[in-house]
């Protein structure tokens, strides 16, 4: 019978393809433009959230300071690739959202599993790419040419099935146009942990982002324990994977949000993420469900590594929180 044998996190945001540069100076023309909130849910301006940031602003967000967190979050996927390929899996689920590149407003699944044989992280864009911030982006992409990765579909279907059977309106992705390719909460990590390790994969999407049908909190927390139940049910000796493709607070920096997630998840405390109020998880932080569906597989597996950064990047404090996370 199949097991999961490892549960890992990662932020993917743009940040972890960013250079330094990108991180100390490119960002201030840019985030005046994102969406920010307040701890109600409340929209804020950026000229709000710049007004509200605490004394010591400045001090954060120093070429010095900056460079230092950098490299931490270097480091720290360095050792999400040596994590990952160090459990020798025979699959790995990804449970990751879908900003608008496979899915759109005309069909927008909460919940999706595609149960292909493969999936393509495409190559370099065929114009060139002048725009930091897009360069930034293609970085997820294979540098030499669109690269075919193994995904297991017969593991996907029983997950699709069994889904069904206990309640779950799932919608089955069983191809993808060849005009298409797998979104970036997927690219990242095969291109960052998964390059060169033929590791199938199994996509779930999950509607983060965007209203009205996003899962709550607490609908996370069973789609997260019906996965377990059903990887244990299937009849193949595997060793499975899940990961948790994005988050964590973004795009303001909210350390005591991630860090309450982060003691939930390491004391095993489902009810505290069920009770995660949505209004809490908006705009990049809604990605955080990713998070809650991994704790939510694993219970039998104890958290052995993490690693946060507050990813700020102005002096508003804007910016991700680059979180990292490994159960064993």
């Amino acid at each position: 019978m199949a097991r999961i044998a490892a549960a890992f996190a990662s932020s993917h945001s743009v940040m972890l393809t960013c250079t330094l540069e990108d991180w100390i100076s490119r960002f201030r023309d840019r985030d005046d433009r994102l969406p920010f909130y307040d701890k109600l849910g409340n929209p804020l301006s950026y000229a709000q959230v710049l007004a509200e940031a605490p004394p010591n602003a400045a001090s954060l967000v120093t070429p010095e300071a900056i460079t230092q967190r950098f490299r931490d979050t270097q480091a720290a996927m360095d050792r999400m690739r040596d994590e990952v390929l160090g459990a020798k899996l025979d699959a790995l689920i990804i449970c990751g959202d879908d900003q608008y590149e496979l899915f759109h407003d005309d069909h927008m699944p909460s919940i999706a599993i595609y149960y292909g044989d493969s999936v393509v992280n495409a190559g370099p864009p065929t114009e060139p790419v002048t725009d930091w911030y897009k360069q930034a982006q293609m970085r997820r992409r294979e540098p030499n040419g669109a690269v075919t990765y193994p995904c297991h579909g017969k593991l996907a279907l029983h997950l699709i099935e069994g889904l069904v059977g206990k309640g779950f309106d799932i919608s089955a992705v069983k191809s993808i146009p060849e005009t298409e390719h797998e979104g970036h909460a997927y690219s990242f990590i095969h291109y960052r942990y998964l390059r060169g390790a033929p590791v199938p994969i199994v996509p779930i999407f999950l509607n983060t982002y965007n209203p009205p049908n996003q899962p709550t909190p607490q609908r996370c927390v069973a789609l997260g324990k019906a996965i377990g139940e059903l990887v244990a049910t299937f009849p193949d000796e595997l060793r499975v994977g899940i990961m948790a493709s994005g988050g964590m607070s973004h795009f303001r920096v909210e350390e005591d949000l991630d860090q309450s997630v982060f003691d939930a998840i390491k004391r095993k405390d489902l009810d505290f993420l069920a009770g995660l109020k949505p209004y809490r998880l908006l705009a990049g932080s809604s990605e955080i469900r990713n998070w809650i569906v991994a704790a939510a597989a694993a219970p039998h597996l104890n958290v052995t590594w993490t690693a946060y950064i507050p990813g700020y990047r102005t002096l508003a404090l804007s910016g991700t929180g680059l979180g990292f996370a490994r159960w064993s």
